[in-house]
């Protein structure tokens, strides 16, 4: 057999084989892999206790700004509205009217939901649909809900009909467009797969659409609460009870007109910890065993 220097034109030339060996690595002494993590660590990466820290600093700062300015009627102390805030919550003020506020609010919320559900569904199944919502967000998507409110006044009177209708209002296009965007951005593959096992309707939206756009129909679920919670305190600050059973919002405007002022600070602390609580325990718990726990965000 020819080795590569005396090998013929046109010939290839046989490369050299190369004996095989393996090397073991050597043991490091006296290493471990696992690496131990210190408690100040473990700590530090629970979310629940650095959120908790950053409400712990601001009850601290606001304590201190309070005692220094020294004016009850402008800036009560952090401590003197806990105590306004826990003597009504033991008499019962709050709780009712946190829960009439409550009542009104998933109303207004869960109608609000099933309209834009609807105008989505019609939305991404013609174009005639399309053009009906991109008409109706642009219109009434910029009109702030609390300007509606005389209107509604002036349609259903002095009652619960008034509120929802702003609620509505402030939550149907919000959500619209999130559903919207993400319907429009799901996958052709997954379109294609839904029609190919004859998928068509409302079948087809729930069970290709709405699972593949969830991470756009949550994040619209959570800023349609946000404004409908919002727009409800501000609705009641103006419209005041709504047949004899007054909201957060009448609660915090009776007590500012008696110039009771840490209770209006313990109605305000009212709304911002019950908006806390739906969105970091209810949203919380829906993102972890839908979008998280199926790897669809981080």
């Amino acid at each position: 057999m020819r080795d590569a220097a005396t090998a013929g034109p046109g010939i290839r030339p046989t490369p050299p084989i190369r004996p095989e060996y393996e090397l073991m690595p050597e043991p490091i002494a006296g290493s471990s892999i696992e690496r131990r993590v210190s408690l100040s660590r473990r700590l530090w990466q629970q979310a629940w206790l650095r959120k908790a820290l950053i409400l712990i600093f601001l009850a601290t700062l606001w304590e201190i700004v309070a005692r220094i300015q020294d004016n009850d009627l402008l800036l009560p102390s952090f401590t003197q509205t806990l105590q306004a805030f826990f003597d009504d919550i033991a008499n019962g003020v709050l709780p009712s009217r946190a829960g009439n506020s409550i009542d009104v609010l998933l109303k207004g919320y869960v109608a609000g939901v099933v309209l834009a559900f609807v105008l989505t569904s019609l939305a991404v199944s013609s174009q005639l649909g399309r053009d009906f919502l991109s008409t109706l967000t642009s219109m009434l998507n910029p009109l702030p809900p609390i300007a509606l409110l005389p209107l509604g006044l002036l349609w259903f009177g002095l009652g619960q009909g008034s509120l929802i209708f702003v609620l509505i209002h402030s939550v149907l296009w919000p959500l619209a467009l999130n559903m919207y965007t993400g319907f429009t951005s799901v996958p052709e593959t997954l379109r294609m797969t839904g029609r190919n096992y004859g998928l068509r309707g409302l079948r087809y939206v729930f069970l290709i659409l709405v699972p593949a756009a969830l991470p756009s129909i949550i994040a619209g679920l959570k800023i349609g609460w946000a404004f409908a919670w919002r727009t409800l305190i501000a609705a009641e600050l103006v419209f005041g009870a709504s047949s004899g059973r007054g909201g957060l919002g009448w609660y915090i405007f009776q007590n500012r007109n008696e110039l009771y002022t840490d209770r209006v600070f313990a109605g305000l602390m009212t709304v911002i910890l019950l908006g806390l609580l739906v969105e970091n325990v209810l949203f919380r718990q829906l993102e972890q065993h839908t979008i998280l726990k199926w790897g669809m965000t981080r």
